[in-house]
């Protein structure tokens, strides 16, 4: 239920008080001494759906911009009046639950705060995540999320597009592209000056760990995150429910990736740094991408009935644009992630080839205790480097005719030549 404030401008009392009558709309109005260009103030209750069609309706009896509207939630409204208005707009479909485009541009607006905050907030959630990221801890990174304040260019670029908001749209996208850029600096800067400072061991290999290496060889399921980070977000502001929780979600799509890229490059691999930068790429342009469908699903129209044909033809180009790009990313993913499905399948057909061999009866003295495989450096397509085995057995070298048996077996399931390192542990019977 909202609460509508509405100042009346001089000669239009009684347009808008018939207005409100047609529609059978409880009303206050008190006279207004304070400005010459307005008589009264008019106070009205309204179920949330009908906002946007009465305020349409307003307009178009001619008040103007000048004239200020003010819109509020209203806890309670005993009214038989408005319980029928209810009933007239209220029929179960998306529109019912959906704020008007009054408020959604203005909730849009609000989210995103002036740039030196969001700056500011970028480096230090990119400077959190990437501490994180290097101490492979979870919780950190999540923390580092809550705090980004992503979430309003994120959706603002698909609100302004839907609403013929063009200004809305193009601060919405600089403060995109800036916080990405933001993000992947502040994390390589922050991350050199941990490893020149030997804050971490030296000699760290980021992609041995987990919460790096995961995001530097991101998989095809990424972009599902992207997506409905943007759908949630989108449906989250335009019920007017709270936005906060989807605003972690929306920065975890975008912050992690940024400082993996950002490490990686500190770390001075570039190369690893091409998956993660595309997942933070991907991630954006899916979030908008999720978003424009979702509003224009929803029913939100820009407010000069004239604009609608031309608004519609710029947000299907730039659903196109959009939706072409993240297919090429998507394929670019793709093959990532069969890239580590093929990786995943050698190691466990050369782990079932080790077992097998140190099974036949003429090594029946040897046994697996550890088996490892090694990936190279190559991302974001990683591939088997070297398979290290240690086997335990009676004391001395491993006979050759078993290392011999295990590079040639291992290697039938290996596109190029992999290495197979043998490490012997002897067993002392007691």
């Amino acid at each position: 239920m909202r609460l509508v404030q509405l100042t009346v401008p001089t000669g239009k009392r009684e347009t808008i008080l018939k207005t409100l009558d047609d529609r059978e709309i409880d009303y206050v109005v008190t006279d207004e001494n304070g400005n010459r260009d307005y008589t009264a103030v008019v106070y009205f209750p309204l179920p949330s759906p009908a906002v946007e069609p009465v305020l349409d309706e307003l307009d178009e009896a001619g008040i103007d911009d000048d004239a200020y509207t003010v819109v509020v939630d209203a806890e309670t409204v005993v009214s038989r009046r408005f319980d029928a208005l209810r009933e007239e707009y209220e029929n179960g479909d998306v529109e019912t639950d959906r704020i008007s485009r009054q408020e959604l541009e203005a909730e849009a607006d609000s989210l995103t705060p002036t740039f030196a905050v969001y700056a500011i907030m970028t480096i230090i959630s990119a400077v959190v995540a990437t501490a994180g990221l290097l101490l492979d801890s979870p919780a950190v990174v999540v923390g580092s999320m809550v705090i980004a304040p992503l979430i309003g260019p994120a959706l603002g670029a698909s609100v302004g597009s839907v609403i013929d908001n063009e200004d809305l749209f193009k601060e919405s996208l600089l403060y995109q592209i800036l916080g990405v850029v933001l993000a992947i600096a502040a994390a390589a800067v922050f991350a050199w000056l941990v490893r020149m400072t030997n804050i971490v061991p030296p000699g760290l290999d980021i992609s041995g760990v987990d919460e790096i290496s995961e995001r530097l060889a991101p998989d095809l399921l990424s972009l599902a995150i992207a997506l409905g980070a943007g759908v949630a977000g989108i449906i989250s502001i335009a019920t007017g429910t709270s936005v906060a929780l989807v605003g972690v979600m929306i920065a975890a799509a975008l912050i992690p990736p940024a400082a993996a890229a950002g490490i990686a490059i500190a770390w001075g691999q570039p190369s690893a740094a091409i998956g993660s930068t595309a997942l933070v790429l991907v991630n954006v342009l899916s979030v908008n991408l999720a978003g424009l469908l979702t509003l224009w699903w929803a029913g939100y129209r820009p407010e000069n009935l004239f604009s609608i044909g031309k608004t519609q033809q710029r947000v299907r180009r730039r659903v196109l644009g959009l939706a072409g790009i993240v297919l090429i990313f998507a394929i670019f993913l793709g093959a990532i992630t069969y890239s580590s499905y093929a990786v995943a399948t050698f190691e466990e057909n050369a782990r079932g080839e080790a077992e097998m061999v140190l099974s036949q009866e003429e090594f029946e003295e040897h046994q697996l205790l550890e088996f490892q495989v090694m990936m190279d450096d190559n991302y974001p397509f990683i591939s088997p480097d070297r398979v290290v085995i240690t086997v335990g057995g009676p004391p001395g070298a491993v006979p050759s005719e078993l290392a011999d048996t295990l590079h040639e077996r291992i290697n039938r399931h290996a596109d190029d030549p992999v290495r197979v390192e043998i490490r012997s542990v002897g067993l002392v019977e007691r």
